[in-house]
């Protein structure tokens, strides 16, 4: 299974506002520390917004901020709400599923199981228990 880029942006976005604390944080800033396109992080930045795990403050002196304490933001909601679908395997999307031995493979149960799995954990997982893991991380993003 692999986590979209978009996913993977938002966490980091997220790793690195829970670094910084309770200032305010940019695009420019934060595109420059991971050296990632402004543009894509825009999308990702409108959607952390959107779905309530930023704080987005428009204007000169603008930025953004974690809408809920570290401790309150959960790593499994994050992936579920910018992944767009976690359908690893065809038969797992009922719109588009071809297979023709759908309904008697034993495999779409086991990838179910291990993916709920990999779920499980993330949902055990909040942004402070990432964060908490990492102490270096404030020196390696060189926070301003």
């Amino acid at each position: 299974m692999r986590l979209t880029r978009h996913t993977d942006y938002a966490l980091r976005v997220l790793m690195y506002l829970a670094s910084k604390g309770d200032g305010l944080s940019t695009i420019k800033e934060i595109a420059a520390c991971y050296a990632v396109s402004e543009n894509h992080l825009m999308k990702v930045v409108h959607q952390l917004g959107r779905n309530g795990f930023i704080t987005t403050i428009r204007g000169r002196q603008g930025g953004m901020r974690l809408a809920a304490t570290p401790e309150q933001i959960n790593i499994g909601a994050v992936v579920r709400s910018c992944e767009e679908d976690l359908c690893i395997v065809e038969c797992f999307n009922n719109k588009t599923n071809s297979c023709s031995i759908t309904g008697v493979c034993g495999l779409s149960g086991m990838i179910a199981e291990a993916l709920n799995a990999f779920l499980a954990v993330l949902d055990s997982k909040t942004l402070a228990d990432v964060v908490g893991c990492s102490p270096g991380l404030g020196n390696v993003l060189k926070l301003q």
